[in-house]
Parts: structure tokens; sequence; C-alpha cells
């Protein structure tokens, strides 16, 4: 049984409310999202994993690049600015954190980098609290993260019931927490109370990229995907996707180019204006998820693309599990 947070935790979040924009899991139609929350007895802290996670604030789901009058004056709309000053993004679990790390070297780092992105990052302090229990699905240590990892948080907080413990991670977490007048510790300092819950086996990522690059014209491909309906579900709940599309569209005399997610899991996702299409099959789709989360990544980011939040496993209308599938790659002989 979860327990509800303590009194530590309602404290903090009414000291946050007073310095900036707090988002925080809140119950929405009976399942768990992140939300701006008003008081701290909005936040649902106590219900577990939220349904989908918190890429939305960094990452909208549809955003506006730019518009134009077709009239020629000035009667385009302008790009949504952005914040307008710093945002929490507080009660994150440490595997949805790790995806933001990933997106900022993705997104907000190295030869290309996003500014619709980076506008909406920087303003964002994440504080994320360390996992007491895990689900069955989770398996973040399979990915290289742990219940009380700090990748991509700038605070850490424990849950001790009548107060919270906190590390402090990087320099906006230090502003923050004077800000609010928060006793922590610097990061490593702290002893964890208690083991943290397990969350999956360990891995060899790099033994299972070596695998995986060297199955890549495999017939395994096809019969791993056999029952996959390409929904897309797995994509759009996973924390770390960050495929889109950019469409144009014209409305009253206005025309506005927008971005939108997508999913490499539609066949219309490589397809191109002649018709041609590259990966034309749910198996080479499906390849190319597992390929980009666990090699391609690994060799362009330094980290996989999944950090094993387990939302596409407890979301799959046909249970095709991603655990089951790259533990095949790593039995014995790397065959599935």
């Amino acid at each position: 049984m979860r327990r509800p947070p303590g009194r530590g935790i309602t404290d903090l979040v009414e000291r946050l409310l007073t310095v900036a924009e707090v988002y925080a899991p809140v119950e929405r139609d009976q399942s768990v999202v992140f939300d701006r929350i008003e008081s701290a007895r909005e936040a649902a802290i106590d219900r577990g994993p939220a349904a989908l996670s918190p890429k939305n604030l960094v990452f909208p789901r549809c955003e506006m690049l730019l518009s134009s009058s077709t009239r020629g004056d000035e009667s385009g709309r302008a790009p949504d600015p952005g914040p307008g000053g710093p945002r929490v993004l507080f009660g994150v679990r440490p595997c949805d954190a790790r995806a933001i790390a990933l997106l900022d070297r993705i997104l907000g780092g190295g030869e290309k980098t996003d500014s619709y992105y980076i506008r909406r990052r920087e303003s964002l302090v994440v504080i994320s609290i360390g996992c007491t229990e895990s689900l069955e699905t989770c398996f973040c240590e399979t990915t290289g993260g742990g219940p009380r990892s700090t990748e991509g948080s700038d605070i850490l907080l424990e849950d001790l019931g009548d107060r919270c413990e906190a590390s402090i991670i990087t320099e906006k977490g230090v502003w923050l927490a004077g800000q609010i007048g928060l006793e922590h510790d610097p990061a490593g300092a702290r002893t964890p109370r208690g083991p943290a819950p397990p969350a999956g086996p360990a891995a060899d990522l790099a033994e299972l990229k070596k695998r995986l690059d060297r199955s890549f014209e495999d017939q395994c491909w096809r019969d791993i995907a056999l029952k996959c309906i390409g929904c897309g579900v797995c994509t759009f709940l996973c924390p770390a996707c960050h495929c889109f599309d950019v469409i144009d569209e014209e409305t009253a005399g206005v025309r506005v180019r927008s971005r939108i997610w997508d999913s490499c899991q539609f066949p219309a996702f490589t397809e191109q204006a002649s018709g041609y299409n590259p990966r034309p099959s749910a198996a080479e789709r499906f390849r190319q998820r597992v390929m980009h989360k666990f090699s391609y990544c690994i060799e362009r980011y330094g980290m996989p693309g999944c950090v094993g939040c387990g939302r596409c496993v407890s979301r799959c209308p046909v249970n095709l599990d991603i655990r089951t599938v790259t533990a095949s790659f790593l039995g014995d002989g790397g065959e599935p």
C-alpha cells in the first residue's frame, strides 16, 4: 500500500509555489499526469508513476513554429514566447528525469540545437523523488539508471514522512534551495534510508548494442514484430522518444507552421513523396525502434534511448514486451 506524502513534502510544495510555477503529478480522469498546481493539496505524489511523462513541458505535443498572413499585413500570430519565469517540475521519478537528460543531449547540445526546446528547458528546475517501491513493469536498472538516480535532476528528494532530505545536484538546484530555504546535503553525501527497490536486472548495454548491430539483417525481427499492430502507443508514452513532423496549415488568411509528435512505428513516417518507403514492413519499423534505443542513441549520445519507465510494457495492447526482446539478444549465442 502506498502511503500519503509526508508533511515535509507538503511543506516544500507550498514554499515552491511562492517562488515559481509548479508542475506536479495530479489526478485527471482517473489517471495521473503532470500539470500546473495552485496548492500542495492538488499534488498526487502518492499515486505511483504518472501515466504520461512530463516531456510535454519541454517538448510539446503540438507547437507553433511560425506564422504569416496571406494578406500581406501584420495579422499573423507570433510563436509562443515560452515561459515568462522559473518553473519547477516537482515529484518526477528518476527515470523521467533521466529522460530529460537524454533530451538535453539530443535537442539542447551538440552540433544541432533546438531553440524552442532550449527556451523551455532553461526555465525548468527538476525536483525528483527517489522511489521507495517499484512496479512489475519497472526496469530502470536494466538501462543504466536506478530508483535513486540523479541524472537529469537538479534536486533529489527522499521522503521521510515528517521531513524530506534533499541532495542538490546542479547550480539550478542551489539557486532554488536558496530561494525557499531548503536545507540540503551535497550530492553524494547523504546515506539513503533503506535499500532501493529492485527495478530490473542490470544489463550489459555494450554487449547488447554489439549483438543488435550484428543481427540487423536477421529474420528474427519478422518473428518478433509479428503481433505488433503499429499503434504507436509505445513511442507516444515514452519519455525519451522525440520524433516529430512539421505541418503547414492555412486558416482565415493565416498560415501556420507547427511541429507535432510523430512515431517511427507508423508506415507514413518514412514514406517519401514518390511513394517509396525504406521501411515498408512492421518488422523494419520495430527494428528501428529497438536499434534506435539500444544502439544508435548509445553510439551518438552515450546513453540508451530507453530509461526503463515501463510505460510501453504496461500499455502495449498486444503485450509486446521490450524487456523480453532485448533479453533474447543477450541469451546464449545472442540469438532471439
